[in-house]
């Protein structure tokens, strides 16, 4: 059960997208998996989730330097989202996160705070009918350094115009823990609600 009494103790809500408000990150892996094969890069499931948070072209680089391949990180990220485009018709939206959203907006403000990019952070709350829920919305184009570092946090509350301290924040992701955990925050561990789907590799 979500313990209502933090929610409500809080004066502002920040949630992550990806494996919080939608059930994205088994996509994400398909779409990873797509593209790492294509340019011979391997990049195992378990490694995948630990890294949940970074931006893509920065996984990229990181596994290109360890296995010692040459790659055009930023092209290459561009053919990850892609990939994730057409496989979007399988997002679903994880429901017990939206009902939080959907109680408390307009009685606090809430934000979006995430490592992907603008626009596919975008396409997806547009995807299950909820962008326009949020007061505002960060991605990795907005700060300089991304989860574990609190500053996707920080720059969130800072445009709620809540002190740190008094946001709560829903994440699924150990490096998102550890950023809201940075950033003075209440955080509650989405995977303790609910149990994300696995899709088979093709």
């Amino acid at each position: 059960m979500i313990p209502w009494d933090r929610v409500q103790a809080a004066e502002a809500i920040i949630f992550d997208c990806d494996g919080t408000l939608v059930d994205s990150m088994p996509i994400h892996f398909l779409a990873w998996n797509r593209t790492m094969k294509e340019i011979g890069i391997e990049f195992p499931e378990d490694r995948f989730y630990a890294m949940g948070g970074i931006p893509t072209h920065r996984i990229i680089e990181m596994l290109a330097h360890e296995q010692q391949i040459l790659v055009d990180a930023h092209a290459t990220a561009k053919r990850k989202e892609e990939a994730f485009f057409e496989l979007m018709h399988l997002l679903e939206p994880i429901h017990i996160i939206i009902e939080v959203a959907q109680k408390v907006r307009g009685l606090k403000p809430i934000a979006v705070a995430s490592g992907g990019s603008r626009f596919g952070i975008e396409k997806q709350l547009r995807h299950v009918g909820i962008l326009d829920w949020f007061d505002t919305i960060v991605c990795a184009e907005d700060t300089v350094k991304h989860k574990p570092d609190p500053d996707v946090f920080l720059e969130s509350a800072r445009r709620l115009g809540v002190a740190p301290e008094k946001c709560l924040v829903f994440e699924d992701a150990e490096l998102g823990i550890q950023a809201a955990k940075g950033a003075r925050m209440d955080w509650l561990d989405v995977r303790d609600y609910f149990e994300s789907k696995r899709i088979a590799l093709e």
